[in-house]
């Protein structure tokens, strides 16, 4: 598989996407449709090792995708980045754990729920896990989770142990509680642990991820591997919300293209008002794009030369991401408040893009407030106080 071919599967779907929204948003999760359309073009293999049938294709290329298709559809795109980018976490994870879950089927999912909101009790040879897990998007489609969870120390001045769990469908139940703003057909609901052992193996530490030490180096040592979980997981959030802005800056460049204002009779292409509008917004847009992709080509570089992506770079590289979705919303902000009275009606994708990208702000990941730290103290020289970059 090239990233051409890749893309070339993305572009064909496009279409049918785009006609699917208002049914996605309906049925509060991706059409059937959708999600075997991604199966069958293998959306999901993008960033998935070699070993289990992937493509171990570039990041910038699973990012493009991503932001090809959010343009058409905001709910599509975010399960394409969420999933596929499942995809990749667990090649981290340790051999066995990527054998359990792909070693009788290739093409098998996981949704993730990583705030650790669960309780955490250490076992004989693992651990046991119960709670409620939000905003597991795709979740009706996969058949395993990872959830996020804080290990009790074993002694007082122990530094904390948050770590991923990986469980069976089987050990959890799917709460339905998805009736949201924006984003409404990612199907995002809650996981439920009544009571489940997790085996160490099926475990990975964020002080792992921070350090490249992941256990998965083991069997899947290529450079896509060496990136850190802390920028190639935030980037693929980012890259739905550039999708989504792109996606409003195509339309509201074809609806004025035939608006015409109804006190004057004047064409609205041609108010200067409406064309700053556009050009502030694809400005900042297509420069939160060409950043993304040219930050990631040069991690690229350096990891497919051997050579670790320095802390300092890291912290920037994170605050980009942050930034483009800062930058993504205030330009869908602006597109929306140009578009006139027409832009609040349901069957105007332009105030869809609104609430998506909304919603997207909304994830944790993506605020720039509380990523602003990362990069700030890199750039005073502090050692960091979070790690997840």
């Amino acid at each position: 598989m090239t990233s051409d071919e890749y893309l070339a599967r993305v572009r064909a779907l496009l279409p049918a996407l785009r006609e699917r929204t208002a049914r996605a948003e309906q049925l509060r999760r991706l059409p059937d449709e959708t999600y075997k359309d991604f199966q069958a073009a293998g959306l999901f293999r993008c960033l998935q090792p070699k070993r289990y049938e992937g493509y171990e294709l570039d990041p910038g290329t699973f990012y493009q995708a991503i932001m090809d298709v959010a343009a058409v559809c905001g709910s599509s795109g975010w399960i394409l980045a969420v999933i596929g980018v499942h995809n990749w976490h667990l090649a981290l994870f340790p051999p066995q754990a990527q054998e359990d879950v792909w070693g009788e089927d290739t093409s098998v999912q996981v949704s993730t729920g990583l705030s650790p909101t669960g309780i955490v009790d250490r076992a004989d040879g693992g651990f046991r896990l119960r709670g409620r897990w939000s905003f597991s998007s795709g979740c009706d489609f996969c058949s395993w989770a990872v959830v996020g969870g804080v290990v009790p120390p074993t002694n007082a001045s122990a530094p904390p142990d948050v770590r991923t769990f990986l469980v069976p469908r089987g050990d959890y139940t799917i709460e339905d509680n998805w009736h949201v703003m924006g984003l409404c057909g990612t199907g995002s609901k809650n996981v439920v642990v009544a009571d489940a052992f997790v085996p160490e193996y099926r475990t990975h530490s964020y002080l792992d991820a921070f350090r490249l030490t992941n256990p998965g180096a083991a069997v899947n040592d290529g450079p896509l591997y060496r990136l850190p979980l802390g920028l190639v997981f935030p980037n693929a959030l980012a890259s739905s919300a550039v999708g989504v802005a792109l996606g409003a800056i195509e339309t509201f460049r074809e609806q004025s293209k035939v608006r015409v204002n109804v006190r004057d009779r004047t064409r609205v292409a041609e108010d200067p008002f409406i064309q700053l509008r556009l050009a502030d917004a694809s400005s900042e847009v297509d420069g939160a794009r060409e950043r993304m992709l040219a930050n990631f080509a040069g991690m690229m570089r350096l990891v497919s030369a051997g050579n670790e992506i320095p802390l300092t770079q890291r912290a920037r590289y994170r605050w980009d991401a942050a930034k483009a979705i800062d930058w993504s919303v205030r330009a869908v902000d602006r597109l929306f408040e140009a578009s006139g009275g027409r832009g609040i009606f349901l069957d105007n994708p332009i105030q869809r893009a609104w609430r998506d990208v909304h919603a997207m702000r909304a994830h944790v990941a993506n605020n720039p407030e509380k990523v602003a730290p990362v990069f700030g103290r890199s750039e005073f020289g502090l050692a960091p106080l979070d790690i997840r970059f």
